[in-house]
């Protein structure tokens, strides 16, 4: 149980650091910032196989200002990132015939994704910690002697569990309805990214608590288990998550 405990606190502390970096990261390179969008408010499941595995990730995308160029911000964003001691690596890809600038930084085991484009004002925040165990490790089962044992036959090597499968997403991009997206929450897979679709967390002490993303449903709650979001209903903040829509119309 200390263990575990050690192992929260230590994830706690890394998830703190990464919010103040990205805040400060997003306030220094965007316009109209919305920080109540940048959830890190409690570690989401990263595994769903047993034993259970936790991080925290959020993710948030905001707008560089019209007078600066994306190669000025990313510039500017590995000039931050390695005055506070983070590793960078820059590289260029592209998506949907646009030229991203990328730059991945590492610290601690804390890694944060940037990514800006000439050809969009979006600019793209990723941030991640490390992946953590939280479940205590199982009791040492000491077994009684038996003062006569009884002999028995050997029995057999019992076959190992298999591990719980990965459940596959609802929808990718080549199985989307004409006319829709992908969910900017869970990306298509469908199911709850905050307790990857159990429906619940484990808290401090390690017992179970209500997932606070989906209230026990199990699905996304954006798309609600559908994977995938219509264009024509998407609401001005959601259609931000989707800057290609926007080209489109131009």
């Amino acid at each position: 149980m200390e263990q575990a405990s050690e192992a929260r606190d230590e994830l706690d502390r890394l998830g703190r650091s990464l919010r103040r970096d990205m805040v400060s990261l997003i306030t220094d390179l965007t316009v109209r910032v919305h920080l109540r969008r940048l959830s890190l408010d409690e570690p989401k499941v990263a595994d769903r196989r047993e034993p259970l595995c936790y991080h925290y990730a959020a993710e948030y995308q905001g707008r560089r200002p019209a007078s600066v160029t994306a190669a000025e911000t990313v510039a500017r964003a590995t000039s931050s990132l390695r005055a506070a001691g983070w590793e960078v690596t820059p590289s260029q890809e592209y998506d949907d015939e646009i030229l991203w600038t990328v730059i991945v930084a590492v610290r601690d085991g804390n890694r944060i994704r940037i990514v800006a484009s000439d050809d969009t004002p979006a600019v793209g925040f990723r941030g991640r910690t490390p992946v953590r165990n939280l479940a205590p490790p199982p009791p040492v089962q000491h077994p009684k002697p038996s003062p006569e044992p009884v002999p028995s036959p050997e029995p057999g090597p019992e076959p190992e569990p298999e591990p719980e499968p990965e459940p596959e997403p609802v929808r990718t991009p080549a199985t989307l309805t004409p006319g829709h997206v992908l969910c900017y929450e869970c990306d298509g897979l469908g199911w709850c990214p905050g307790c990857g679709g159990r429906g619940w967390l484990l808290d401090r002490t390690h017992r179970r608590k209500r997932c606070g993303t989906c209230a026990t449903r199990k699905v996304c709650p954006i798309c609600q288990g559908a994977g995938q979001l219509s264009t024509s209903d998407l609401s001005p903040y959601q259609r931000r998550c989707f800057p290609e829509l926007d080209r489109r119309t131009d």
